[in-house]
């Protein structure tokens, strides 16, 4: 190896039925209107200018993700703590919990995701993991410290890497956890070596889908779980071929403050998963057991110590605030889902 509570919402069922999105699993953001500047090609094209471009375009994404962590993360650990992903609440729970209630909420999220993936703390087959698109290692340590596991977390932040090992250090957790920049497309790992995959909510930064998800699996040990936990849009109902212009409208907006390439449904990583023959694939929409997150965080930056952090931290932080409100109109509306999918790797 290079380097060293409530049930859900409600169960989607999986019949091997085909999502009208999604017309092969090789073909899946081609399929989609790109939904950024980021996004100016796809490669149905076939040409080497298209190709480039393409390129330049994903460096261009990775870059921009870099950098919007590298600016907001600071802003991100000064309000909310170590994790930077939605909480788990009961639906219809107000948003005017403490700030403690909310950062429990984030640790429940985590403990709705280890369970519903069946993953408990009785498990002793959880040696190693990997958490792609790891923040600041708040995931991580968490992990590690309950199974005992050793972790290794990757983003492309280099700000977002450094702060993880040292909270690490500062926490005696160097020993079960470290942090690294790296390409959660194309991952320095060897094959099968992790027993359990991590994926909070970083799916949605991945401008291909289907290489996202094949890499998942390949550093998956045989008998391993993988647990994605992303935004998605909607399932397309039959017939559909994608969503109404005002929807993709909503997402371009979103996309482009946060660095997001094209979107896609849970239906669609439940047949990228089924067709590299995945066993025990469940999905979940947990949108409504998110719902009170984003009004929150909207409060917190609305207080002067919000504020002021806000103002502190530049142009990106402030873009990101005033998209908040999309992200509410989002889920509402029914657009946004708040999605799990898990599986498990063949013996």
């Amino acid at each position: 190896m290079k380097a060293t509570l409530a049930p859900p919402s409600s169960l989607i069922s999986l019949p091997r039925h085909k999502v009208s999105s999604l017309r092969s699993p090789s073909l899946l953001l081609q399929s989609q209107r790109p939904s950024s500047a980021l996004m100016t090609t796809t490669a149905s094209r076939g040409s080497v200018a298209v190709t480039a471009a393409a390129t330049s375009s994903a460096e261009a994404l990775r870059e921009g993700i870099a950098e919007f962590y590298n600016e907001t993360s600071g802003l991100w650990e000064e309000i909310w703590g170590d994790h930077m992903h939605h909480g788990f609440y009961d639906p219809d729970s107000s948003v005017q919990l403490s700030d403690s209630g909310h950062r429990e909420a984030q640790i429940r999220m985590i403990e709705e995701s280890l369970r519903f993936a069946g993953v408990t703390e009785e498990e002793k087959k959880i040696k190693r993991v990997v958490d792609v698109g790891c923040g600041i290692g708040g995931s991580s340590r968490y992990i590690a410290s309950k199974f005992g596991a050793e972790c290794i977390g990757i983003t492309l932040s280099p700000v977002q890497a450094k702060r993880a090992n040292d909270l690490a250090a500062a926490q005696s957790l160097s020993h079960k956890v470290s942090f690294q920049v790296a390409d959660a497309l194309d991952q320095p790992f060897e094959d099968g070596i992790f027993d359990l995959v991590w994926s909070m909510e970083s799916g949605e930064h991945m401008p291909d889908k289907a290489k996202f998800v094949k890499e998942l699996v390949r550093v998956t040990a045989p008998g391993g779980r993988i647990i994605i936990v992303t935004w998605c849009h909607r399932n397309l109902s039959q017939g559909e071929e994608s969503l109404q212009p005002w929807e993709q409208n909503l997402l371009d907006r979103i996309c482009k403050t946060f660095y997001l390439p094209a979107w896609c449904s849970t239906s669609d990583y439940v047949e990228l998963l089924q067709s590299l023959s995945l066993q025990d694939i469940k999905c979940a929409d947990w949108s409504e057991n998110v719902a009170p997150f984003w009004p929150a965080v909207i409060r917190t930056a609305l207080t002067w110590k919000g504020l002021v952090s806000l103002l502190r931290s530049g142009m990106k932080s402030i873009k990101g605030a005033l998209t908040m409100p999309l992200m509410i109109e989002g889920y509402k509306k029914g657009v946004i889902k708040f999605g799990i999918i898990t599986c498990q790797k063949p013996l």
